[in-house]
């Protein structure tokens, strides 16, 4: 979604997570953390999306308004792209794969847990109209790429949780979430869902 909202023209390579294609020998002398998604910008391979979305934001924004300069802010945007990384991102990796990968028939008790207190969380940092506050940031384009997946495996509850149902529903309205995250969150709920008991 970044690329998107940067304009940059990229060339994409389809990697297929679901049959392992990161795991070849190919990938790994690209990324040996065998990673997705992993970046290469002439001679220069990152790979993590928010240290991604970081360097492409310092290298090609005409200004600092997704990730902004000024020190307060920009902390508040840090914290919640580790909040991603540390809280939603595995609260989702650990739902998708105790069903799709380890062919449970319904989530656990643990992934349950997991997920609602990620929409816990979530909800405290969603009062404002944005994650880091009243500026769209990159804390939002990483936060919604997991939240709206998450909502695939347990839906999110507008009445116990409506600060967070109504910045989801915020990010679903922008262009770039329909055009870069709408159609992998809905091909991820159908894989979720097909293997549901």
């Amino acid at each position: 979604m970044v690329i998107e909202h940067l304009k940059l023209p990229v060339q994409l390579v389809d990697v297929n997570f679901m049959k392992g294609e990161q795991l070849t020998e190919e990938f790994k002398k690209i990324n040996p953390q065998h990673t997705l998604p992993t970046l290469i910008d002439d001679d220069f391979v990152l790979g993590d999306s928010h240290a991604i979305s970081v360097y492409l934001i310092n290298k090609y924004a005409k200004d600092d308004s997704l990730y902004p300069s000024e020190p307060k802010l920009r902390a508040i945007v840090d914290q919640r792209l580790h909040f991603d990384s540390g809280i939603l991102f595995p609260a989702l990796k650990y739902g998708f794969s105790q069903v799709v990968l380890q062919g449970g028939k319904k989530q656990t008790d643990d992934a349950v847990e997991k997920i609602i207190s990620a929409y816990e969380f979530t909800e405290q940092f969603a009062t404002k109209t944005w994650l880091a506050g009243e500026q769209f940031t990159i804390a939002d384009i990483s936060c919604v790429a997991c939240i709206s997946g998450l909502n695939e495996l347990i839906p999110i509850d507008a009445q116990k949780y409506p600060h967070l149902y109504a910045w989801l529903k915020r990010c679903s309205e922008l262009d770039i979430y329909k055009k870069k995250n709408a159609p992998g969150i809905k091909e991820l709920g159908e894989i979720y869902r097909s293997k549901l008991a």
